[in-house]
């Protein structure tokens, strides 16, 4: 961001993709950490990249949220998915490379990408 332009266009685009950012209780949840230090260690383009892969595949049901400091900030941009009935599953380190996948296998098909989670990442 290098002006206030850039940040007000980025929030309009944002707003016209309101549908996706609703916390919808029954579908899925699509949780990224935006407290300062994920910010800092690049989870705005993975919110992006969230939010572009969700509605390329229009995928209904499924709410891609932001929320503040998560509380394991080395391990930022930090990525909670919260899947109907099912324990939520936290991935750690996130890049935009990997939101595809993740979204393909654990959102689409229910199955973890166990490779980014908190627990394999941090060994």
């Amino acid at each position: 961001m290098k002006s206030l332009a850039e940040l007000a266009a980025l929030r309009e685009q944002a707003l016209s993709q309101i549908h996706m950012r609703n916390d919808e209780q029954d579908g899925v949840r699509i949780v990224v950490g935006m407290a300062t230090c994920g910010i800092a260690a690049g989870a705005r383009p993975v919110l992006s990249a969230f939010l572009e892969e969700v509605n390329k595949r229009k995928l209904e049901n499924v709410a891609v949220v932001q929320t503040g400091c998560i509380g394991l900030c080395r391990l930022e941009p930090i990525v909670e998915v919260y899947l109907p009935g099912q324990e939520k599953v936290t991935y750690g380190k996130v890049t935009p490379e990997q939101v595809a996948k993740i979204v393909a296998d654990h959102v689409v098909n229910g199955k973890v990408v166990k490779e980014y989670t908190i627990g394999e990442i941090d060994k």
